[in-house]
C-alpha cells in the first residue's frame, strides 16, 4: 500500500517533467518533518514523557498550548520578513533546522533531567520549535503555490501525511506490543531521531527549484492587516470555517477522560492512542489530499461533519455510561482523527489555492494568528470540563463542527479556474 501511494505520487510528475523536482522535492521535505511532527506529538510523546520525568503538572498542561499558539501566533511578524525575500524556501529550511535543534535539545533534557528541572527545559526547547515553526507555516503555502502546479498540492501533503503516519505507526505499534520498552531513553531516542529528519527536510529544501519573488518592502500598517478581513468575504468565510474546526484540535485529551483508566493500563494507551492516530493518517492523508486538490469547499464539508458524528457519539456513549472502554475510545478516536486530518488537508489547500492578489504570505499569517487567538481561548474547555465534564465539552464540538460544515457551504470552489 505504502509503495503504491509513492509510486502513484511519484509519477504524478510524468504529466509536466518541470515539475518533476519539485514535486519530489516537497515531498521528501515533507515526509522527514511530518514523521518528526508524529515522533515529538505534544498530545501523547511529550506528555508521557514529563509524566515520566516526574515533572510538575503545570508544565506538562503548558505543553499543547505552547506548542499550537507559538506555532501561530507569531507570523504576523514572520509574513512581512518573508514578503521583503525574493527566495522564500531558505526561511522555510532555517525554520526546519531549528526546529531539529530544538528537537535534539529536548532528547538531550529528557536523558540528563528530571522533575521540574526537565519540565521547564523541554517546554522551552517546545517553545523555540514553534517559533520556528510559525517560519515554515508562514512561508510554505507561498512556496508551494509558486513551486506546485495546482492539482498536485494537496496530493504532495496527502502522500507525506501517509507515508510518515505510517512510520510513525510503525513505532507506536512496538511501543503497544512491548517490542520496545516505554521508556524515557526509548522516547528521548525518538526526539533525536526527529530532530535528524527537521535537519534532512531542511538539507533537501534548499535544493528546491523555486523562481525568484517579487520583494515587498512597503511597511505594514493596521490597515493593511485589517484589508482582508473587511474586503474579502471569502477570507471571512474561511476564517469562521477554520475558527470552529479548532474543535478537532482541541477534542483528544477530553476525549481520554472519558476512558476508565486506571494508573496500570495509562502507559499502555501512549501506544494505542499512536496506533489509533497513525492508522487514521495512513487510511486517509493521501485520500483527503486528492479531494482537496479537486474541492477543498467540500473536503470542509464533508470532515466538519464527519467530526460532529464522532464527537457527537462520545458525548452520548460519556452521558450515558460515565465513561468508554479503552477500545471503544481507540475506535472513536480513529474516526475522529480522521476528520482532523481532512480538516487540515482541506484548510490548507483552500487558502493556498484561493485568489488573494499576490498577498499569500500576509493571508496565511493573518489566518494562523486569529485561529493561534482563539486556541488559546480554547483553554477554557478545560475549566468547563472541570465543572460538568468532558462529554458537555465534547457536546460543545460536535455543536461546533456542525456549524463549521454548514459554514463551508459558503465557501467557493477555488479549485475550477474562473
Amino acid at each position: 500500500m505504502l509503495s503504491k501511494t509513492l509510486h502513484a505520487a511519484l509519477t504524478k510528475d510524468g504529466a509536466d517533467p518541470r515539475g518533476a523536482k519539485p514535486f519530489t522535492t516537497h515531498l521528501i521535505a515533507l515526509i522527514s518533518t511530518k514523521l518528526a511532527d508524529g515522533l515529538i506529538d505534544p498530545k501523547l510523546v511529550l506528555s508521557w514523557l514529563l509524566s515520566a520525568l516526574g515533572a510538575p503538572g503545570a508544565l506538562i498542561g503548558a505543553l499543547v498550548p505552547v506548542r499550537e499558539a507559538g506555532a501561530l501566533l507569531p507570523q504576523i511578524a514572520l509574513s512581512r520578513m518573508i514578503a521583503r525575500r525574493r527566495y522564500r524556501k531558505y526561511v522555510w529550511a532555517a525554520g526546519s533546522a531549528l526546529q531539529g535543534f530544538a528537537a535534539l535539545g529536548m532528547g538531550a533534557a529528557a536523558l540528563l533531567l528530571d522533575g521540574a528541572a526537565a519540565g521547564w527545559a523541554v517546554l522551552g526547547c517546545l517553545a523555540v520549535l514553534a517559533c520556528a515553526r510559525a517560519a515554515c507555516s508562514a512561508s510554505y503555502k507561498d512556496i508551494a503555490a509558486r513551486t506546485l502546479e495546482k492539482g498536485t498540492r494537496g496530493t504532495v501533503s496527502g502522500t507525506a501525511g501517509t507515508v510518515s503516519a505510517t512510520l510513525v505507526f510503525a513505532f507506536a505499534a512496538a511501543l503497544a506490543l512491548g517490542l520496545l520498552p516505554l521508556e524515557a531513553w526509548v522516547i528521548a531516542a525518538a526526539l533525536f531521531v526527529a530532530g535528524g529528519l527537521w535537519i534532512v527536510g531542511a538539507g533537501t529544501f534548499t535544493a528546491l527549484n523555486e523562481p525568484a519573488a517579487s520583494p515587498d518592502d512597503s511597511p505594514l500598517a493596521a490597515a493593511d492587516l485589517l484589508d482582508p478581513v473587511l474586503h474579502d468575504s471569502e477570507f471571512r468565510t474561511y476564517i469562521a470555517v477554520r475558527g470552529l474546526l479548532i474543535a478537532t484540535a482541541l477534542a483528544p485529551p477530553f476525549l481520554l477522560l472519558l476512558s476508565a483508566r486506571g494508573a496500570d493500563n495509562q502507559l499502555g494507551n501512549l501506544g494505542l492512542l499512536m496506533v489509533a492516530s497513525a492508522l487514521a493518517a495512513i487510511t486517509s492523508s493521501y485520500v483527503w489530499g486528492r479531494l482537496s486538490d479537486r474541492s477543498s469547499r467540500q473536503t470542509l464539508v464533508i470532515s466538519g461533519a464527519l467530526a460532529a458524528a464522532a464527537f457527537g457519539t462520545a458525548a452520548t456513549l460519556g452521558l450515558l455510561a460515565n465513561s468508554s472502554g479503552t477500545f471503544v475510545l481507540a475506535g472513536v478516536l480513529f474516526v475522529a482523527q480522521i476528520a482532523y486530518e481532512g480538516v487540515r488537508a482541506g484548510r490548507k489547500t483552500h487558502l493556498t489555492d484561493m485568489d488573494t492578489g499576490g498577498d499569500k504570505a500576509l493571508y496565511t499569517a493573518l489566518s494562523n494568528t486569529m485561529v493561534g487567538i482563539l486556541l488559546l481561548a480554547g483553554g477554557g474547555f478545560g475549566l468547563l470540563a472541570d465543572i460538568a465534564g468532558p462529554a458537555v465539552v465534547l457536546a460543545v464540538f460536535a455543536g461546533l463542527s456542525a456549524v463549521a460544515a454548514l459554514a463551508a457551504l459558503g465557501l467557493s470552489e477555488v479549485q475550477q479556474d474562473t
